[in-house]
């Protein structure tokens, strides 16, 4: 008998062994799931910050684009008024050939 016991109080030592590895990562895991979580969560709001930032950026944009000073329009006019010498003559060397 004193074998058998023996061979008990080892299966049972390694028994108890695998059952703490086993609450261990049970442990381990619980902390990485919970970390995943907070890193997802921290991933939406900095998505959503990106989003508001590229919107603020896309109404800047516009409202830059709509900003016109009376110098912005009378050199606006200028580069128009250029185009359209360019292209007219374009057009004339075009109607020769």
């Amino acid at each position: 008998m004193n074998a058998n016991e023996k061979v008990l109080n080892t299966f049972a030592t390694r028994v108890r062994q695998m059952i703490l590895q086993y609450e261990a990562l049970k442990k381990e895991n619980d902390e990485l799931y919970e970390l995943v979580d907070q890193r997802e969560q921290e991933i939406k709001q900095l998505q959503e910050q990106l989003s508001r930032a590229e919107a603020d950026y896309n109404s800047l944009k516009m409202a830059k684009m709509l900003e016109v000073t009376d110098g912005d329009v009378e050199s606006a006019q200028k580069r128009v008024a250029k185009l359209i010498r360019d292209v007219n003559k374009c057009i004339t060397l075009l109607s020769e050939k």
